[in-house]
């Protein structure tokens, strides 16, 4: 029996990047490999890539359009990798239903809170369902609350969080805190706070990178 203390995973994402929903598939294919063999406690931590957008958000593809000067035949091409990325690893993509995105800092107090009720990877995952299979807005507040309900958590209670503005300063600080130490871009998956993966890797580089640190070898 394993009795040694369990690696912290900090896994900074946000429920509107498709890398993130990649990256956190092939981590949990990684962890169910490892997990008769190194414990793991794993913490979502957030990011916001549309923190300037309003409540409408926008088009998709005139976004990514405008934020990295693509053109639309790129934008689709991209959209296909990560489509097939995600397919190898049992998320879909639906970019026909996924057509705008989002401002996620109401998502991101609903999982603060998810934390303390213990579902927060049960909420994760499903916010990302209910964005890029959905194609659900994961800034409305009902919609928000249903995928909460959805996932167990009580519903006036996740209702309360999102109107009454609870955890917006923990939330900040935690942005803040990833932002000051380097992390620019994501998914960033930081284990026992020192040791940093970047991107949506394959579920074998995760596996590695775990057992190389459980086992205090370079990762």
């Amino acid at each position: 029996m394993n009795t040694a203390a369990p690696l912290r995973i900090d896994f900074v994402s946000d429920v509107v990047c498709p890398w993130c929903a990649i990256g956190l598939a092939s981590l949990e294919q990684a962890l169910a490999k490892i997990e008769d063999e190194i414990a793991t406690q794993i913490h979502f931590q957030p990011f916001e890539l549309n923190a300037q957008f309003g409540p409408e958000g926008e088009d998709v593809v005139e976004h990514l359009q405008k934020k990295y000067g693509l053109s639309a035949e790129q934008v689709a091409d991209n959209q296909e990798n990560i489509r097939e990325r995600g397919a190898a690893l049992g998320f879909v993509f639906d970019w026909q239903r996924r057509q705008r995105t989002w401002n996620t800092f109401d998502a991101h107090r609903l999982l603060h809170w998810a934390a303390l009720e213990g579902k927060q990877l049960e909420l994760k995952r499903a916010l990302l369902k209910a964005n890029f299979t959905e194609g659900r807005n994961v800034s409305d507040v009902d919609t928000l609350v249903d995928v909460a309900v959805s996932v167990g958590l009580p519903e006036e209670a996740a209702r309360a969080v999102l109107l009454e503005g609870q955890y917006s300063d923990e939330v900040r600080a935690a942005e803040q805190f990833f932002q000051r130490n380097g992390i620019s871009s994501v998914p960033a998956i930081i284990i026992n706070q020192r040791h940093l993966i970047s991107g949506g890797q394959p579920p074998e580089i995760f596996e590695k990178a775990l057992r190389d640190i459980a086992a205090d070898k370079p990762a």
